[in-house]
């Protein structure tokens, strides 16, 4: 079983060895109680418990019921840091009592092992399938004054290197008290030798690859807007001094959660390393009733043995198969073209049906009509909230248009930003309180909108009813979603003066309830999260919505970097990419139609332009790019993904270019492409070495007819000359003899 507990009868500890197949994670309940952690890392079988305090002669700081020589709370490893006690490291809960008090001392209450994976209230999260898939620990600590008990889960992955940690904290007191932090997980390492890994950037540059040397002191990511953000993402990776993309230990941590949220390493004065990652203390807290509970969200915590590419198919194949779900979850995502870049707001049935005319003609199978198909929206200043179809633009309404996608043989999709309201907009004149605001003071508004209230149980449930008669007035397939602004003046005139601060968990609380509510109701429609590009890429919307547009930025050679990024962590199938006219809109950037179309082969794939203004010779072309994406989307979406050349992997120079592939997960089938980043004259020739193949096997490659033995290919590799000044990528498509 993946979950070991056994007692120490010499010295009165108990440990926990939670076994994953390539590692292993040891909890020790000391005699007195102090839960502490003991280690994570390559898998053992058993335990002798012999490193299980850190024991020093220089300790200070001391709990009076422990022996001086051998042990401080200041230097002790432990599964969840409290506050007030001797333990001056960065704590995982912070609780204000009734007298005022902070203090905590958290020791052992019980244990329970749970077969599967329980669910948090209100809250996405990975699930668990199969019997014997999952096996569960949820471990209690109860504070020694107070009757206020936190309990820890880890559930633990029977054939997956995957430990995935949550907390619950319970009021059982006859007082209320008020939670200030929460943190999901909390784990104290042995030392600090490791480089951190993390995703960073802005709009149209989201989820750079950074990394960075731990030092003393505290290194941190985090996002207080209300989003998890374009800036950074909840995701940060621990490298040991060692780790490469295919060796050396690496440990993942991700944060299923959509609002503020932070992931820190504190660095002590012993240079041991904590890790910690939950809702952001900033702007949060929550009063905790007599007799209530809090769940914070899930932290999934991925190791590898075997470098940083590991961990990202670890991270792929459980978000896939264990995070997202319904209809759409495994199944291939139709070839899309967006109308946006290609008429923006300026556009009637006419146009419409001219543009899919186009599309149809260059393999395209999905329509997506964009902002400006309802109420008196003919700019961005107006009209946000009133989801009613605008006949001006679209005569025949929502049907009419749909009848026409069907003739052509396309789907069709359908833009909407929920979240926001326009001050001029039917919606706001008749509920103004329902927009996020403090009275009294100007609203702030951001794009020439307001975010609506969906911490106001009223206001999720209109736009409920209100998208539910849109979604059901024609034949809609897809569904993109919005988002494109961040949360200011914290306020809801809903709740009163003590209860303020929970106004941000409670939005995206509202958010989780409004969706799940959605797409079980239209189980049928493929729903693709938008957040101003990038800016809410996180695992608590791929729970609802299995792809997200990776980002507004869709200039070929920013692409490549981005997607390489996101790709560390969330799947191809999440990442929805698209070809967009040249000069690119974003950068003003002149790539090769090649180079675009290879670039946004690597996720879902679409087209962002006017195939109206194209030529029969580019439609036939961009048709050729349709019907390759169509044959290889499986091995894409859901095969394995190998970085062969990052973007980041030459630090302190520009890398000249990037390289990937894909290998169906029978490796029947792979995909590889390489695209140039950096022109240079008469550049050297590149020597790509391959990976994930089936090592005894002979692979075809499908454009010269060539056959190579899988080893030659990965052990040798191609040799390909420089690419730039024609197509600038090449595309090689293998198939095993």
């Amino acid at each position: 079983m993946p979950v070991v507990f056994e007692k120490c009868a010499e010295d009165g500890t108990s440990f926990f060895l939670l076994n994953t197949p390539n590692s292993s994670y040891i909890i020790t309940v000391l005699k007195n109680g102090i839960v502490s952690h003991s280690g994570w890392g390559r898998r053992i079988e058993k335990w002798s418990g012999n490193a299980a305090i850190w024991k020093t002669d220089r300790g200070v700081n001391l709990p009076p019921d422990l022996d001086p020589r051998n042990l401080s709370l200041d230097t002790l490893p432990q599964e969840y840091g409290a506050p007030g006690k001797s333990d001056f490291r960065p704590s995982s809960i912070d609780v204000a009592f009734k007298d005022g008090s902070r203090a905590l001392d958290l020791r052992y209450f019980s244990h329970n092992l749970i077969e599967g994976k329980p669910q948090i209230k209100g809250l996405p999260a990975t699930y668990a399938l199969e019997s014997g898939e999952v096996q569960t620990l949820a471990l209690t600590l109860k504070d020694t004054v107070f009757d206020v008990y936190v309990t820890l889960f880890y559930a633990v992955w029977a054939e997956r290197d995957v430990i995935c940690r949550w907390a619950e904290v319970e009021n059982k007191t006859q007082d209320k008290i008020k939670l200030e932090k929460v943190m999901s997980a909390c784990i104290d390492f042995g030392c600090s030798d490791f480089r951190m890994f993390q995703l960073s950037g802005s709009w149209g540059r989201e989820r750079k690859a950074y990394i960075r040397e731990l030092v003393p002191g505290t290194q941190s990511i985090e996002s207080r807007r209300g989003s998890s953000s374009h800036h950074q993402n909840p995701f940060v990776a621990l490298l040991a001094k060692d780790a490469s993309e295919d060796s050396g230990e690496v440990f993942g941590f991700n944060f299923v959660y959509s609002g503020n949220f932070e992931a820190r390493v504190d660095v002590d004065f012993v240079e041991a390393a904590r890790f910690s990652m939950g809702i952001n203390s900033y702007n949060f807290g929550w009063n905790l009733e007599a007799g209530a509970s809090f769940a914070a969200p899930e932290v999934v915590m991925v190791y590898s043995k075997d470098g940083l590419g590991q961990m990202s198919r670890t991270f792929h194949d459980l978000y896939r198969e264990r995070l997202c779900r319904g209809e759409w979850q495994l199944k291939p995502r139709p070839i899309v073209i967006n109308n946006w870049e290609a008429t923006y707001f300026d556009f009637d049935e006419k146009k419409l049906c001219a543009l899919a005319d186009a599309a149809k003609e260059a393999g395209v199978e999905m329509f997506v009509l964009d902002d400006g198909w309802f109420g008196n929206r003919f700019d961005d200043r107006r009209a946000l909230g009133d989801w009613v179809v605008n006949t001006q633009k679209l005569k025949g309404g929502l049907p009419y248009i749909v009848s026409e996608m069907k003739k052509r043989g396309l789907g069709f999709g359908l833009w909407v930003e929920p979240e926001m309201v326009s001050p001029e907009s039917e919606l706001f004149k008749a509920h103004p309180d329902w927009c996020i605001h403090i009275p009294g003071r100007e609203m702030y508004l951001a794009r020439t909108q307001l975010m609506l209230d969906l911490s106001r149980q009223d206001v999720v449930d209109y736009l409920f009813e209100t998208l539910s008669d849109i979604f059901a007035s024609a034949e809609i397939s897809y569904i993109k979603w919005d988002f494109n602004r961040y949360m200011t003046d914290v306020f809801s005139e809903k709740l009163d003066a003590e209860h303020q601060q929970e106004m941000p968990h409670r939005y995206v609380l509202g958010l989780y309830s409004l969706l799940e509510r959605l797409t079980a109701k239209f189980p049928h429609i493929l729903f693709e999260s938008c957040a101003s590009g990038g800016g809410r890429f996180d695992p608590g919307i791929l729970y609802y919505m299995p792809q997200i547009w990776t980002s507004d930025n869709t200039d070929a050679l920013s692409r490549i970097t981005i997607q390489a990024g996101t790709a560390v962590v969330y799947p191809p199938s999440a990442m929805s990419c698209h070809v967009s006219a040249v000069p690119n809109h974003q950068t003003g950037r002149i790539t090769p139609l090649a180079q675009r179309a290879f670039t946004a082969m690597a996720g879902t794939y679409g087209y962002e332009l006017d195939m109206t203004k194209l030529a029969k010779d580019e439609i036939a072309q961009i048709a050729e790019y349709s019907a390759l994406y169509k044959k290889i989307r499986s091995v894409v979406q859901f095969g394995d993904c190998y970085r062969l050349v990052s973007p980041w992997e030459k630090s302190g120079r520009i890398e000249k270019y990037a390289a990937w592939m894909n290998v169906s997960k029978d490796k029947s089938h792979a995909v590889v492409t390489v695209s140039w980043i950096y022109a240079e004259a008469y550049a050297p020739k590149i020597v790509l070495k391959l990976k994930g193949l089936d090592e005894n096997a002979d692979y075809k490659d499908l454009k010269s007819g060539n056959v190579y033995s899988a080893k030659e290919l990965m052990y040798f590799g191609l040799i390909l000359a420089n690419m730039w000044g024609g197509n600038a990528s090449e595309q090689i498509l293998l198939v095993r003899v």
